[in-house]
């Protein structure tokens, strides 16, 4: 495709971009000056930024080309519409995705792709165990583990089969648990049907879901939202998950039905699995044995951790008799409450039905930003991957799914955001790189794959059906750990949290990166602030009785930008670096 000269026009104000997020960029150079927040200014010529166009071909053609049928379809960022004709989006999408549809099995057959399997497997089983277990005490039992656990199996192997992203993890996230504890609540006040209502709501939320996959609407998150917007939303969730795993650790030693010598060794071994796994993890830049040997501890070593810690908190609680909490399973493969699998949708009274529309609008707007900002995140361009996104085929099976499991009575799943994270860095290959006398590890690319993704909730739901047993010899305190192991891990590579440490550092430690040496440490330090600022008002309205509105509000943070920028707070060159794509 011919390189062109774009611009794209954000929120209020002209900006430009030089290539979509995900798309490869290692033929491109960054650009001197690139437009954020409001500020014009030129951007790069468009080479070899589409997906695949850095995707050698197995017909023996140069690498570079691309199906002329899907660059046809493709089109500049800034000339993409909020709402586009019916199925042009999906249609594009599958254009760009199909191609590799072998390759994404074909390439994940590897010990790299094993090693992030068993990571993630345990990533995101305990997980679906505690928000499941909360999910129970939130509904009074109405819906419990054993849902969550079928439909986090169930709809991640879907997801991983047929979506345009299946690097994404989808699971259950802390505003759609928050929603469906309201909606409980109010149909309990209202003397509805809690189960009938909350599928009728799922009903009408797969509806709006699919109306915007099919019209293109994730367009909006494509064309709008900025690094700025990524990285506070992505400190938001990894800081809470880091904060919830220190309450949990921390609360043992205040909790009556805990003895102390229970409470000790649990913290013992929340922390020692976190910390054994971000050494074995660290590995991989050390000087120690060679580089294919440090890469398969690094790879392995949050299983290592896991498995290790297990063994060696199971012996010292036998040992000294000391009694433990373990991982909870459902004991049999039934509701939570005794009812069909299929919810009777007859239940809720006709006005109600028709009124559960207006919760879905809520629901559907939490699902929508939850689902596109998780999925932007894995799709950036510094992950440098080369197989294109599918934002709209993304939505649609998660209005699929919705659909599906609302009728079910099940929880519905949605990109989640720690999870996809720490899925994507297992699948990430690094190489040590020395720049003067400072050897820094950079990104060298992605095993964009559909196995791990699949085989992960194949595992879960195979665990619930044959391993229930061996699975409830896992310690809680050593789940504890994985969780902030995951938090802690998401926060690592965040450029935003990263930059927070300049404000303790001598000016002459500080790294050699753009953000120092091109421009002025005090414009860096300003947007630092302001992130900070946008992100300690997002924790107070989570934990406030508007919670669930926060991912809605994430959306509106590129505003703030806008205005800092038109106030003249930074420079073109300055907003050129900081908010770089």
């Amino acid at each position: 495709m011919a390189a062109t000269t774009t611009t794209r026009t954000t929120m209020l104000v002209t900006t430009s971009r030089s290539s979509p997020p995900g798309r490869s960029s290692t033929s491109r150079r960054r650009a001197p000056a690139s437009s954020r927040g409001g500020v014009q200014v030129q951007a790069p010529p468009r080479h070899a930024s589409r997906p695949g166009a850095s995707v050698g071909r197995r017909d023996g053609r140069a690498p570079g080309r691309v199906r002329a049928s899907a660059a046809a379809e493709e089109i500049p960022e800034s000339e993409l519409s909020i709402v586009e004709t019916p199925f042009v989006g999906l249609k594009r999408d599958l254009k760009q995705r199909l191609p590799f549809y072998v390759s994404d099995y074909t390439e994940g057959l590897n010990l790299k792709c094993l090693a992030s399997t068993l990571f993630m497997f345990f990533a995101c089983l305990a997980p679906a165990v505690a928000f499941g277990s909360l999910l129970n005490v939130k509904t009074q039992g109405a819906m419990g583990a054993l849902e969550m656990l079928v439909s986090t199996s169930i709809c991640g192997m879907v997801y991983a089969l047929f979506s345009g992203q299946p690097v994404t993890i989808i699971g259950s996230t802390g505003p759609v648990l928050a929603f469906t504890a309201i909606m409980y609540s109010t149909c309990q006040q209202m003397a509805l049907p809690f189960l009938s209502t909350y599928a009728w709501v799922g009903l009408w939320t797969s509806g709006i879901l699919g109306l915007c996959a099919v019209t293109s609407t994730s367009n909006l998150v494509i064309r709008y939202l900025t690094r700025f917007t990524d990285e506070i939303f992505a400190g938001l969730i990894s800081v809470i998950f880091v904060v919830e795993a220190m309450k949990n650790i921390v609360s043992l030693l205040f909790n009556s039905g805990v003895s102390s010598s229970a409470a000790l060794l649990s913290i013992m071994t929340a922390i020692s699995t976190c910390a054994f796994a971000l050494s074995l993890a660290g590995l991989r830049s050390s000087s120690y044995f060679n580089k294919k040997a440090r890469d398969l501890v690094a790879n392995f070593g949050p299983t290592i951790s896991i498995v290790a810690c297990t063994i060696a908190c199971t012996w010292l609680a036998t040992r000294y008799g000391i009694g433990l909490e373990y991982l909870t399973l459902p004991s049999q493969i039934a509701p939570s409450t005794p009812r069909p699998w299929v919810v009777s949708l007859m239940d809720t009274p006709v006005w109600a039905r028709w009124a559960s529309s207006l919760p879905a609008v809520m629901v559907s707007i939490l699902m929508f930003f939850d689902q596109n900002i998780t999925t932007r995140l894995v799709n950036s361009k510094d992950n440098k991957m080369k197989k294109g996104y599918g934002y709209h085929v993304d939505l649609l099976i998660v209005a699929a799914n919705t659909l599906v499991f609302s009728m079910l009575g099940m929880p519905w799943l949605v990109a989640a955001t720690v999870r996809s994270v720490n899925h994507l860095k297992s699948l990430t290959t690094f190489e040590d790189v020395k720049e003067g006398d400072v050897e820094t590890t950079k990104v060298v690319g992605v095993t964009e794959t559909r196995v791990t993704n699949f085989a992960i909730h194949a595992c879960i739901g195979a665990s619930v059906l044959y391993a229930r047993d061996l699975l409830a010899k896992i310690p809680q305190c050593v789940l504890m750990g994985l969780f902030l192991y995951l938090g802690l891990s998401a926060i690592k590579g965040n450029e935003f949290l990263e930059r927070i440490e300049l404000f303790f550092m001598d000016k002459k430690k500080m790294p050699k990166v753009p953000y120092v040496t091109d421009i002025s440490l005090g414009a860096t330090k300003k947007f630092t602030l302001l992130q900070i600022a946008s992100l300690l008002a997002l924790v107070a309205l989570k934990e406030s009785k508007y919670g669930i509105l926060f991912p809605v509000v994430i959306a509106a943070l590129q505003i703030i930008l806008v205005l800092a920028v038109r106030a003249k707070w930074f420079t073109e060159k300055e907003i050129a670096v900081l908010d770089r794509e």
